[in-house]
């Protein structure tokens, strides 16, 4: 990512062909399958609050560190390793 990217913000990034969402909150960079499981919603355009993010689309909420999905406590969105070392951040698919 060329541009920082500050706490409470999200980003959506392309990885080899697939769709990222990358997150900064309290702290903590995140990172999940962009599109929601339910229809592709996009999942970086959620509002993040309490450690989950909420899809705009339909609602569905997941938790940021593991994907599982807040009602049905289904890891559904896959997620990934992400660090960031020297101003770059990494993620690893």
């Amino acid at each position: 990512m060329s541009d920082p990217l500050m706490d409470g913000q999200a980003r959506e990034v392309m990885i080899k062909g697939r769709v990222i969402a990358v997150f900064r909150h309290d702290g903590r960079l995140y990172a999940m399958d962009g599109m929601c499981a339910h229809q592709g919603g996009p999942v970086a355009e959620g509002i993040v609050e309490h450690g989950c993010v909420t899809c705009p689309w339909h609602g569905w909420q997941y938790e940021l560190e593991t994907g599982i999905q807040t009602v049905n406590r289904q890891p559904l969105q896959e997620t990934f390793q992400i660090r960031e070392t020297k101003g770059n951040v990494e993620i690893l698919i």
